[in-house]
C-alpha cells in the first residue's frame, strides 16, 4: 500500500456482496464492529481500520474541540487520509468500493468522506450520525444509498441533527433513509435488523439491474 497504512483487520468475502468498511466510535477499534458486519452482511468483505487520532487515549478518527463539536480541519485532513487508505486496501485486497458501516465517531468520518470523496464509497450506514462539516459540496453523490439511523433517546447525536445530515446528502445528490430506533446512543437488535434488511434490498436492486 502507497497510501499511509493503518492498523486494521481484513476478512475475505465468500458470497457476491458488497464489501464493507467498519468504522468504530470513540474507544473502539480494528475488532469492535467486526459481528456487526457479519450480522448485517453475512459472508461479505470486511474492512475494519482503527481511528489514529487519541482522545485521552481513546481512538477517534478525528479531533473534537468538545463534545459534539469537531475540529473541522482535522475531519478533512483526516476523512482524505482514511479515503486514501480505503483506495489503496481496495487495490491490495481486490475489492470494490465498500459501503461504509459507521458508528458515532465513525459514522462521522464515513460522512464527511461521502462528502470529500464520493468515489470512494459504494454508500453507507450511518449509525448515531450527526453533521461533520459545515461548509460542504452540493452534488457527487447520485446513484449513492446512504441510511442513516438515530436512536430515539439519544442524547449525543440527536435525531434532528441526523436529520440535517440527511437533507445535506440529499441535497449531494444521495438516496438517503433517515429511520430512528427506540434506543439511546448504543446499538440496539433494531440496528441490526434494519441495516440487514436496507442492505438485501440493496443488493437485490443491484441483480435485477444485472439482469
Amino acid at each position: 500500500m502507497t497510501a499511509a497504512p493503518f492498523i486494521h483487520r481484513f476478512e475475505p468475502g465468500t458470497a457476491a456482496a458488497r464489501p464493507l468498511l467498519l468504522l468504530h466510535g470513540t474507544g473502539g477499534d480494528e475488532n469492535d464492529l467486526i459481528p456487526l458486519g457479519r450480522a448485517v452482511a453475512p459472508g461479505a468483505a470486511l474492512l475494519a481500520p482503527r481511528g489514529r487520532v487519541l482522545d485521552h487515549g481513546m481512538p477517534r478518527f478525528f479531533r473534537r474541540l468538545a463534545e459534539g463539536v469537531f475540529d473541522e480541519d482535522d475531519v478533512r485532513r483526516r476523512a482524505n487520509e482514511l479515503a486514501d487508505f480505503v483506495v489503496e486496501a481496495g487495490k491490495a485486497y481486490g475489492i470494490a468500493a465498500p459501503v461504509a458501516v459507521g458508528y458515532s465517531n465513525g459514522a462521522n468520518i464515513a460522512a464527511a468522506i461521502l462528502l470529500l470523496r464520493p468515489d470512494v464509497l459504494a454508500g453507507a450506514i450511518l449509525m448515531r450520525a450527526m453533521v461533520p462539516l459545515s461548509g460542504t459540496p452540493t452534488g457527487g453523490l447520485a446513484g449513492k444509498r446512504v441510511l442513516i439511523l438515530s436512536g430515539a433517546r439519544d442524547p449525543l447525536a440527536a435525531p434532528a441533527n441526523a436529520a440535517r445530515l440527511a437533507s445535506i446528502l440529499q441535497a449531494a445528490g444521495a438516496s438517503v433513509e433517515h429511520r430512528t430506533v427506540p434506543a439511546g446512543h448504543e446499538l440496539s437488535q433494531a440496528d441490526i435488523a434494519v441495516a440487514r434488511t436496507w442492505l438485501e434490498s440493496g443488493d437485490a436492486t443491484s441483480a435485477r439491474q444485472r439482469n
